[in-house]
């Protein structure tokens, strides 16, 4: 029996696809922003806080395929080969990658355009995250799940530190140098996922038809309060208090750091939650796991405040660095609470539920701070989100008691009894 989910070479080649995917898509998307208020800025002669609501809407485009087809990419990674979805899913966000390369390469960008290849983009992670989600419970045993977790999460924080500093370099080589490597990247992780077994997904019993299906997994979340309240504390803590929208505006005309001051402010909250990974990944957290969440989202929300006031670089990195730390404890209680309290024949589903909550924190999130940039500035925007974050965590201590009291991941009883139940057919 393994004792560390790295044994398991299907789990080595999940893990560095997901790292190679996850580096060339941070690096492109943080390029992608850039030009966007940069275009706007420079082409079409918006003013600081015109770019920043472009910021916003940037946030929004790429949210609408994720909420429309959501639903529909957890079906899909219920009922199709996880490997084969996620492949496909890699293979267009690099056909992507390759159309901003020739587009800046050419000089063809426009607002339009950008959007447009956004929104796309869209239509890609949306299909990424729950098949890439669902594979890791069938690659590992159950006891190493948390571990997996962790060093999955170490993936993912490591290339979001990587991919921001590596974009923002190669944008200073040659503005199209990102995407060029951000296509070759995926092409990599779709090569890695190639040779792990084949992964069968599971028969789904009761309901047939696909709509239902897809509503299956709302449902599901909407009857555990536990998971409920954890997916949505995360929902609105980071829709309300995310930061990274107005990172290209810092970067550009408040910090005056440029394109690769920008990739190290991007990084910053990644080196944190990397940090913080790996040391779950050594221990693993067990006890008092809500109290610690709440508190998480609480010291989110303060950072965010205090970067919204600094203009100082050097103090910026830090705080951004606490923030993402508070982050990656929030989400890996969150992705472990997911994970172990769902049956494997809705995990597709269910991950498409927290995929989508956490897309909604991110892009609804960019499309906030955008309008409320538009409205009181850049800096007033990111205070008064940071703010709203830490009000956000103490509601939801008392509107969800559940998160307070619990202290492991072990769901009571009468959990384990309803998840034995619905996995019966009906």
């Amino acid at each position: 029996m393994p004792t560390s989910p790295f044994a398991i070479r299907d789990f080595r080649l999940y893990w560095l696809a997901r790292f190679c995917a996850t580096l060339a898509t941070m690096g492109m998307v943080v390029i992608l922003g850039y030009q966007v208020y940069d275009v706007a800025r420079a082409d079409y002669g918006m003013s600081i806080r015109e770019a920043s609501f472009m910021l916003g809407l940037l946030g929004a485009v790429q949210f609408v395929p994720l909420a429309i087809l959501t639903p529909v990419a957890g079906w899909v990674a219920d009922r199709y080969e996880r490997r084969t979805v996620a492949r496909l899913a890699n293979g267009i966000d690099a056909s992507i990658a390759l159309i901003l390369a020739l587009s800046t390469l050419n000089s063809w960008l426009s607002l339009p355009l950008l959007f447009t290849l956004a929104a796309l983009h869209g239509v890609a992670r949306v299909f990424t995250g729950p098949s890439m989600s669902a594979i890791a419970p069938n690659i590992v045993p159950p006891e190493l799940l948390p571990k997996a977790i962790a060093l999955s999460s170490i993936a993912w924080q490591a290339a979001t530190v990587g991919g921001p500093a590596v974009g923002g370099f190669l944008y200073a080589a040659h503005p199209s140098a990102p995407y060029w490597t951000a296509a070759a990247l995926m092409g990599l992780a779709i090569l890695l996922l190639t040779p792990i077994r084949r992964i069968v997904p599971p028969k789904i019993e009761g309901h047939p038809h696909p709509i239902r299906q897809m509503v299956d997994g709302l449902t599901y979340v909407r009857g555990h309060r536990f998971l409920l309240g954890a997916i949505t504390l995360d929902l609105f803590a980071v829709l309300l208090g995310g930061a990274t929208a107005m990172l290209p505006v810092y970067a550009r005309d408040i910090l005056m750091v440029g394109t690769q001051g920008l990739g190290l402010l991007r990084a910053a909250p990644a080196v944190g939650a990397a940090l913080v990974a790996a040391v779950f990944a050594v221990r693993p957290l067990h006890r008092n796991v809500g109290v610690k969440m709440l508190w998480a989202v609480a010291a989110f929300g303060l950072a965010t405040v205090i970067f919204g006031l600094s203009t100082n670089f050097a103090l910026s990195l830090v705080v951004l660095a606490g923030l993402g730390a508070a982050d990656m404890l929030s989400v890996y209680v969150r992705s472990s609470l997911v994970q172990l309290h769902t049956p494997d024949t809705m995990r597709g589903r269910v991950s498409a539920v927290s995929g989508l909550a956490i897309s909604a924190s991110n892009e609804l999130g960019e499309l906030q701070s955008g309008l409320f940039a538009a409205l009181l500035g850049p800096v007033g925007a990111v205070v008064f989100g940071g703010g709203a974050a830490i009000v956000i965590a103490g509601a939801w201590s008392q509107l969800f008691p559940e998160l307070r009291r619990a202290r492991t991941f072990d769901p009571p009883p009468e959990v384990l009894a309803r998840a034995v139940a619905e996995e019966k057919p009906a």
